[in-house]
């Protein structure tokens, strides 16, 4: 008999990744006691007491900041992410961003919306509105990329077929980003070079506490006048009361924003939009898939892809039976854990151990049954934070 796992699902999660979990196996709804999984969008988590019950958190969209990773880090529980899922959507509103304020089509849509169509003159002051609304092109201006993953490498890609010149920054790039980035992109040395030589500026970087405030007064001040700053990140990484500042001095023409805060709300120079990164049929479907086939791969075979407090672990099956231990990354626990099954008399067939930061996780392939005792003493070894018996199923 499978095993049956059963899903909370606290937003509305598109149908087309929940068919991914088979419903022989998987329970799955908003009203489900003692969950082995969540599955969350925007809900925020950090107030609500998530069941000792759960194995795995599956956030549909990239970034976590609703979900308290550091607690259910320290219970052993990956929380798992869909980077990239989404990319295209963003890329698409980036570009309709920088169109909006390069056109002016926000003040120009309300021009018209204001006249009254009554006015016999109605003709001669549509003529007359688009004197004050003139813009520019895209074409032949600079686009400054800040952080080129999967969104910033489709977003430098997108500009680039528009006609424009693109530098980038990032000092973390992975190998499969550097790989996706056009040649064509010029890479710049620090924040402080995209901002002084671009007339448009797009972030594309998590919030940690390494980019909190990463755009300030400091290196606004630094930028061409009348630059336009785009942010489909996050609300934090850029300081609002220098953003405010900048606009004022006609330095930002524009903010372009999807996390707005209560201060650029209602300002003349700020486009701001309601969370709508991600807000596409096509997206949420993607990062349903991706989040459903993750969190399935975890439950039943502990692999671990995507996740943002665990490495990266995926170990094809070679035996019936499979352990999961995910425990402090501190020395001996490796060693601990086998002897703990040689003295049960267990041949290990296949192991794989990864870290990442203070995580560690172990798979082991064992050529026998694992009796219950062994699974309880692994899981007092001190260090070890969760433990997973995860038979084949036939």
């Amino acid at each position: 008999m499978a095993n049956q796992f059963k899903i909370l699902v606290l937003n509305q999660i598109s149908p087309v990744g929940l068919k991914r979990l088979p419903a022989e196996r998987y329970t799955v709804g908003k009203e489900v006691d003692q969950p082995d999984v969540i599955l969350v969008r925007s809900a925020d988590m950090h107030n609500i007491d998530i069941p000792l019950s759960v194995r795995a958190v599956g956030r549909a969209g990239a970034g976590t900041n609703n979900i308290p990773v550091k607690v259910l880090s320290g219970r052993g529980v990956p929380v798992f992410n869909t980077p990239g899922a989404n990319a295209n959507a963003v890329k698409e509103l980036v570009i309709a961003g920088m169109l909006l304020a390069a056109r002016n089509l926000v003040g120009a849509l309300n021009y018209v919306s204001s006249l009254d169509v009554k006015d016999a003159d109605i003709e001669k002051k549509v003529e007359d509105g688009k004197k004050q609304y003139a813009g520019c092109e895209l074409s032949g201006h600079t686009l400054g990329i800040i952080g080129l993953g999967k969104i910033g490498c489709l977003v430098a890609d997108a500009a680039i077929s528009l006609g424009m010149q693109v530098m980038g920054y990032d000092p973390e790039i992975t190998v499969e980003a550097a790989w996706s980035l056009p040649s064509q992109v010029k890479k710049a040395n620090s924040i402080d070079e995209v901002l002084k030589n671009s007339h448009f500026v797009s972030l594309h970087v998590p919030l940690v506490d390494a980019t909190r405030n990463m755009v300030n007064a400091e290196n606004l001040a630094q930028t061409k006048q009348g630059t336009v700053l785009l942010n489909f990140a996050r609300e934090g990484v850029v300081n609002e009361e220098a953003v405010l500042a900048a606009l004022a001095t006609k330095k930002l023409s524009y903010y372009v924003c999807d996390f707005p805060g209560k201060g650029v709300i209602g300002h003349p120079q700020v486009i701001a939009l309601p969370h709508l990164g991600a807000s596409t049929r096509e997206a949420e479907d993607n990062c349903a898939v991706m989040v459903a086939e993750q969190v399935r791969d975890y439950m039943e075979h502990g692999n671990v892809i995507n996740a943002v407090n665990f490495p990266t672990v995926i170990m094809p099956r070679e035996s019936h039976s499979r352990i999961a231990i995910a425990n402090a990354n501190v020395p001996n626990m490796l060693g601990q854990i086998s002897t703990a099954m040689a003295k049960a008399g267990l041949n290990i067939h296949n192991m794989m151990n990864k870290s990442k930061g203070e995580m560690a996780y172990t798979l082991v392939d064992i050529d026998s049954d694992v009796p219950q005792k062994v699974i309880a003493d692994i899981s007092k070894i001190k260090g070890v934070l969760a433990v997973r018996y995860l038979p084949q199923e036939a």
